[in-house]
């Protein structure tokens, strides 16, 4: 269904919300990050073609509707209206029904990577480690035995919404706290996971068949305590907090080969398990063991300049507007 090179214009689509109808009013951050995102994408796409930019503020259709899709290929950022459940996937789901050439993954991986316990159903089955976890609808379900500490999510939520310090849980009544939390705030199931204390890896991938980008390690060094050392809400999106400002990323990751091909090809393996496209990002844990864990898959990761995925890209020898022209390149083509 491609376009060929040379379509009439360039859709840069993204989510503009007035209101969040679940999770907490900071999260407003993460929404103003995509539109920012969304101008720094314009810019660069304007270097050779006709650009124009179209927020979603209830739904895709109408918003899209003076834009043929014979004519107009969407360079998809579109991450959700009013934090409603699945509706990234929703998106690539109406873009795919209404014949339009877009970036990224379909509607069907964005799924699968948002439900984080389908995610790890799915990975399992394929052989893929990731951390031992439980899913609970309501605190009156958690009963039994634990070892903590564990990490408490929502299942269903990107970009480190929900995770803050108090995420990581020692004991049975913090575990319980936290479980309601995400369950009121959320509106939907708690996945908890055993925390996986040791080295975070980001692993961008891109293309067909996908290319592993340089590996982007998470730097922690300035937390002592090792239970604090996770990439929260404040570390992406809260720029004057400590958190924001002590996890740079590392690029290259200071690996040995072994451990860099081990790295890579869990990732291509999560890829094509997941049925990732045209790039994404997979994200892993190496325990004190050296035992490596996959913790998330994320299609249609984030794309900003200030993004991992474009730090990747960098040490690649891509500039920013390099990368943008050859993901929407990779839609063309395909």
């Amino acid at each position: 269904m491609g376009l060929g090179a040379s379509p009439k214009g360039v859709i840069v689509l993204y989510n503009e919300n007035l209101d969040l109808i679940l999770g907490e009013p900071h999260d407003y951050l993460a929404e103003n990050g995509v539109i920012a995102c969304a101008s720094a994408v314009e810019e660069a796409l304007s270097q050779q073609y006709p650009v124009i930019k179209v927020p979603i503020h209830t739904d895709i259709e109408p918003a899209l509707a003076p834009y043929p899709p014979t004519e107009w290929v969407v360079f998809n950022l579109g991450e959700g209206i009013e934090g409603r459940l699945f509706e990234e996937a929703r998106i690539a789901w109406a873009l795919e029904a209404m014949g339009y050439t877009f970036t990224g993954s379909s509607g069907e991986a964005i799924a699968a990577s948002t439900n984080k316990a389908t995610t790890k159903q799915r990975l399992a089955r394929a052989g893929v480690q990731t951390p031992s976890s439980w899913l609970f609808r309501d605190a009156s379900e958690i009963r039994g035995e634990f070892e903590f500490p564990l990490i408490v999510k929502p299942v269903a939520e990107d970009a480190s919404l929900g995770i803050e310090q108090q995420a990581v849980v020692h004991d049975l009544p913090a575990l319980r706290e936290r479980v309601i939390f995400v369950n009121d705030s959320y509106r939907q199931s708690a996945l908890v996971e055993s925390f996986i204390q040791g080295r975070e890896f980001n692993t961008s991938l891109w293309g067909e068949p996908p290319e592993v980008l340089p590996l982007y390690e998470i730097d922690f060094s300035e937390f002592p305590n090792p239970f604090e050392r996770i990439v929260s809400f404040a570390a992406k999106w809260e720029s004057d907090t400590f958190e924001y400002n002590h996890t740079p990323g590392i690029c290259p990751a200071q690996v040995g080969p072994q451990l860099a091909r081990h790295i890579s090809l869990t990732a291509l393996h999560a890829w094509r398990t997941i049925g990732c496209r045209g790039y994404a990002r997979v994200d892993m844990r190496l325990d004190t063991n050296d035992k490596l864990y996959v913790i998330e898959v994320n299609c249609n990761p984030d794309l900003s300049p200030d993004a991992g995925f474009y730090g990747a890209c960098r040490v690649a020898g891509y500039n920013y507007s390099e990368m943008i022209l050859k993901i929407l390149r990779m839609a063309l083509v395909e």
